[in-house]
């Protein structure tokens, strides 16, 4: 591994149940859970959702993108979420494009090499869909303070 291989986030508690997460470029996201009955707003489940569809959705973008521009391009990730003897767990996931090309010169290769596009990302390409897919060690410490 290289020092270009590492990424991180720092998680930070802003209130209860509601959380911030920054990256090492300073963009932040916040985050929690409803404990007080007030919104939520992303729960962590539907960040790690939003995080397969928006790294399959840049590969699929990048593949397509250079030969038309979309009038659509959506995608929806769904899963359900489980109880069992391993805990507490996602199954089911599913990725769902809807893109639309406009009647322009390049739309037919776009169109032609979505399917493609989509299939690459899924069996090689997306690092957050491969991760979940293949499984990978997570490991839990705390810091002395």
């Amino acid at each position: 591994m290289s020092e270009n291989s590492k990424r991180s986030v720092v998680v930070e508690r802003t209130s209860g149940g509601r959380f911030v997460a920054t990256n090492t470029r300073g963009e932040s996201i916040g985050f929690g859970t409803s404990a007080d009955g007030g919104p939520a707003g992303f729960t962590p489940v539907e960040l790690l959702l939003a995080a397969i569809g928006g790294c399959t959705a840049v590969d699929v973008d990048a593949a397509t993108g250079r030969h038309a521009e979309p009038t659509e391009f959506s995608v929806a990730v769904t899963g359900d979420k489980i109880s069992d003897g391993q805990g507490n767990r996602m199954t089911n996931l599913q990725v769902t494009f809807s893109v639309a090309f406009p009647d322009v010169e390049g739309a037919e290769r776009a169109r032609a090499i979505l399917p493609r596009a989509v299939k690459a990302s899924h069996d090689r390409l997306c690092t957050v869909s491969r991760t979940v897919e293949i499984g990978t060690p997570v490991t839990a410490t705390v810091a002395s303070a």
